[in-house]
């Protein structure tokens, strides 16, 4: 089965298409921050969040709580993606339903190989794949750059360095993060 998790009105065809608002006509009412989940353990083979998760789990347990019943309803080897807003980014900022930042840095938490790399080196970044019994491991990121950025980026105007400082300390750099994650499990 395939997942798109909080779909709005824009439904993927040969998926699941799940909202909590019925207006949206989703295949599946269903509300993700209520736990558990109605699907089957390892029934996904992919699960998208397009522009969703970061209007669910405001409360740090219901997020927990989200991303233990998305690792629970895949299969190993499942893909997960994930368009998030960036947070420093007006998209995210005026969106007074935005109650969670979703990015790779917060992702990176549930992968158990980075737990054990911060365990190692004695770092105080919470091991949450391993609190949950969880294990993601990120495959890929784009971060989506706005204008003029990103045309300055390609014509040789800035370079990446200058661009990976202007994300550090500026806002609207970024449009959002693209992510796909992969399902560790025993198979």
């Amino acid at each position: 089965m395939k997942f798109n998790m909080g779909c709005g009105h824009n439904k993927l065809a040969g998926y699941v298409n799940v909202d909590l608002a019925p207006a949206s006509a989703p295949d599946q009412v269903f509300d993700l921050e209520t736990t558990p989940w109605p699907w089957e353990t390892g029934c996904a083979e992919e699960v998208v969040f397009n522009h969703s998760l970061e209007h669910m789990g405001a409360d740090p347990k219901v997020f927990l709580a989200i991303v233990s019943e998305l690792y629970r309803i895949c299969a190993a080897g499942a893909l997960v993606r994930i368009h998030a807003p960036h947070p420093r980014h007006d998209n995210f900022i005026g969106d007074p339903t935005h109650v969670r930042i979703v990015s790779p840095q917060v992702m990176s938490l549930f992968d158990r190989a980075q737990n054990d790399e911060w365990k190692r080196l004695g770092a105080a970044n919470t091991p949450f794949a391993h609190y949950l019994g969880v294990d993601f491991v990120i495959e890929n990121v784009t971060t989506v750059l706005d204008e003029p950025y990103a045309t300055q980026l390609k014509t040789g105007q800035l370079r990446h360095e200058q661009v990976v400082e202007a994300l550090r300390t500026r806002n609207n750099v970024a449009t959002e993060f693209q992510m796909t994650l992969r399902v560790r499990k025993a198979a």
